[in-house]
C-alpha cells in the first residue's frame, strides 16, 4: 500500500486547501468578502477530501467515482478563482499562482482517470 507522502495528488489536494483556507481568511478579514469565499472554500477543499476518498475506494468504480467528484470540484473552485480575480478581490500575481496550482490538479486528476479507465 501507497504511503500518503507518496500519492502526489494527496499532496497536492493537501497543499492547495491549505492554499484555500488562507484566501478564505483573507478573504473574510482583510477584503470582507464573505459570500464568494465561501464558495471556493467548500470547493477548494474538497478537491483533496475527495482524492483522499478515492485512495479508500473500495472498488475501480468508487475509485473513478470519487476522482471525478474530486475533478467536477476543481473545475468549480476554477470558476470562483476567475469570479474573485475580475472582480477584484484578489490581484494578478496572486491569482496566477493559486489558479496555476488548481490546473495542476485539473490535470493530474484527468491523466489519472484517463488511465484508469483504459486498464
Amino acid at each position: 500500500m501507497k504511503r500518503v507522502e507518496d500519492n502526489v495528488v494527496l499532496v497536492k489536494g493537501k497543499a492547495f486547501a491549505l492554499r484555500i483556507i488562507n484566501l478564505y481568511r483573507y478573504l473574510c478579514e482583510e477584503k470582507k468578502e464573505f459570500v464568494l469565499s465561501k464558495q471556493i472554500l467548500r470547493s477548494g477543499t474538497s478537491i483533496g477530501a475527495n482524492a483522499k476518498e478515492a485512495s479508500l475506494a473500495q472498488s475501480k468504480a468508487d475509485f473513478e467515482a470519487k476522482l471525478f467528484i474530486s475533478l467536477k470540484e476543481a473545475g468549480e473552485t476554477e470558476y470562483w478563482l476567475e469570479l474573485l480575480h475580475e472582480s477584484d478581490y484578489i490581484d494578478t500575481p496572486s491569482f496566477e499562482s493559486i489558479y496555476s496550482d488548481n490546473k495542476e490538479l485539473i490535470k493530474l486528476l484527468t491523466s489519472i482517470l484517463k488511465t484508469s479507465r483504459s486498464k
